[in-house]
């Protein structure tokens, strides 16, 4: 792809940690006295910033209760996330192969910034990333801001990258400026749901996406 640009989702793109973030949330919800959900509800809204994940899983929640279910997520999720941070195997080639090319590398999450950079020091990444940004310092999947921000900071536009992400929420933020996308099959959602947000492709493992992005 002749691009310049490549900007990844983390959880569950870049880092195998969707178990542990359902996991996670599966405390929270416990702890704070709400019922369990069925483990693919977890698995479905990550990606989304805590807030907006929160509030689908358990609607009507009130202010109080999200802000005490957030904060037994994030205390939980802390204290496990430095032996949970798996980098997908080929993912750390990927990273060399675009900076040896002369091309940027960015990180668009629903994690909050203290998450990620906890999650970018214990996986040793964080070099490779020109920037980063998050759900709590702008607004959440699918919302586009966070790619607008990150072609600003490039002075780039969105033709010039691609978003790479395993869930519907990364795919439609670029699929609403404009922008390409690539869907991946190790993370969240599965075909039918990716391809719903016509991505250039979907690809099954990281050796296709190396391939891909030559």
């Amino acid at each position: 792809m002749s691009i310049k640009a490549v900007i990844f989702d983390w959880d569950g793109t870049v880092v195998d940690s969707v178990e542990h973030i359902a996991d996670c949330l599966l405390h929270a919800a416990v702890s704070t006295g709400y019922p369990e959900l069925e483990r693919a509800a977890y698995r479905d809204i990550i990606g989304l910033g805590i807030m907006e994940a929160l509030r689908r899983l358990y609607p009507g929640m009130n202010a109080e209760d999200t802000v005490r279910m957030r904060e037994a997520y994030s205390t939980h999720f802390m204290a496990s996330s430095a032996s949970n941070q798996r980098i997908f195997p080929g993912m750390t080639e990927i990273l060399q192969d675009l900076h040896a090319t002369d091309r940027r590398c960015a990180v668009a999450t629903g994690k909050s910034r203290r998450g990620l950079n906890a999650a970018l020091e214990s996986s040793q990444l964080a070099h490779w990333f020109h920037i980063t940004r998050c759900a709590d310092e702008t607004r959440s999947k699918p919302d586009p801001r966070m790619l607008i921000e990150i072609l600003e900071h490039f002075e780039l536009e969105p033709a010039d990258a691609v978003m790479i992400g395993d869930t519907s929420y990364d795919l439609q933020m670029a699929q609403a400026i404009g922008m390409p996308s690539i869907g991946v099959r190790w993370g969240v959602h599965g075909d039918e749901v990716l391809s719903l947000f016509k991505p250039a492709a979907i690809v099954g493992n990281t050796t296709e996406l190396a391939s891909l992005l030559r």
